[in-house]
């Protein structure tokens, strides 16, 4: 494989990550910076499953060949890649919870119109 193989992958990951930080910094609504974070997230996983994968990997059950004779896949990667997933539906969900709530005391999403926030 080429070296421009091996990078794409973390790449990727900076132009997604890069792509939500552009996103949050311009929007004008709660409820699209929310959004823009959970892109940025999704960057985490593919970063995590780019640093875990293996060319001509297999799944690590050894059931039937011996360990070391091929490649396998990192397993701990992946079950990070899930947990990381679990976690940023969570944080999504209680953020859109917190800005439902300012919607219902302040009647708008619009980040400058929330002058009683400012500190």
């Amino acid at each position: 494989m080429s070296s421009v193989t091996h990078v794409l992958p973390y790449l990727i990951a900076a132009y997604v990550f890069l792509t939500g930080v552009y996103g949050l910094a311009t929007s004008r609504n709660l409820i699209h910076a929310v959004g823009c974070l959970s892109v940025c997230q999704v960057s985490t996983y593919i970063l995590l499953l780019a640093v875990g994968y293996r060319s001509g990997g297999t799944a690590p059950v050894f059931s039937d060949i011996k360990p070391g004779s091929r490649p396998v896949v990192d397993p701990v990667v992946q079950a990070l890649t899930l947990t990381d997933i679990v976690v940023g539906a969570t944080v999504t969900a209680l953020l859109l919870a917190l800005v439902l709530q300012i919607v219902k005391r302040h009647g708008t999403v619009d980040p400058d119109e929330l002058r009683e926030l400012r500190g």
